[in-house]
């Protein structure tokens, strides 16, 4: 499936995009906030791209032809968490270069919309480190409220809280 937005297409990865993959998500900014590790090359970036970009629901966030970031539904067992049935979970990242210009929501947005009209999901669940005012304030303009905080672990076997926020069908 794509989504066009004014700015955006959303499109599933593919091979041809684990160069601009790894220029973004080999910044340490990007990863480890989100709890992933920086990719270490581009074969590192075209594996993720074969394994976990090639879930269903997973889609590239491009702009003038070029994958900036992602943007996915994670339906369980794809999760970080389990919501329940009916439930998804929304996850997404931009390059850094990307910040600030408001392209996460509306990369978001269609994918909000199609999990309620096409996937019988009726509630969306996304979390966030607690420190990570960014993904705060991206999931406050959809329209998320607060859930509920959590204690996780990282790649790394570090403790770390976050914050679930939902929005409802």
């Amino acid at each position: 499936m794509i989504f066009k937005t004014e700015h955006l297409i959303l499109r599933p990865w593919e091979e041809g995009d684990a160069e601009s993959l790894f220029l973004f998500a080999s910044n340490p900014k990007i990863g480890p906030i989100a709890g992933w590790p920086p990719h270490e090359s581009v074969e590192d970036s075209l594996n993720i791209i074969k394994t976990v970009f090639a879930k269903k629901e997973t889609y590239a966030i491009t702009f003038d032809d070029m994958a900036i970031g992602c943007v996915g539904l994670l339906i369980h067992p794809d999760g970080n968490h389990y919501w329940g049935d009916g439930s998804a979970e929304l996850g997404y990242w931009i390059g850094e270069k990307y910040w600030g210009r408001g392209l996460v929501v509306e990369a978001s947005k269609p994918i909000l919309k199609h999990a309620f009209d096409d996937l019988d999901i009726s509630q969306v669940y996304a979390t966030y480190r607690i420190e990570n005012m960014q993904s705060k304030r991206v999931l406050e303009k959809l329209g998320f409220k607060y859930y509920t905080e959590l204690e996780n672990i990282n790649y790394l076997g570090e403790k770390f809280r976050e914050i679930a926020m939902i929005l409802e069908k």
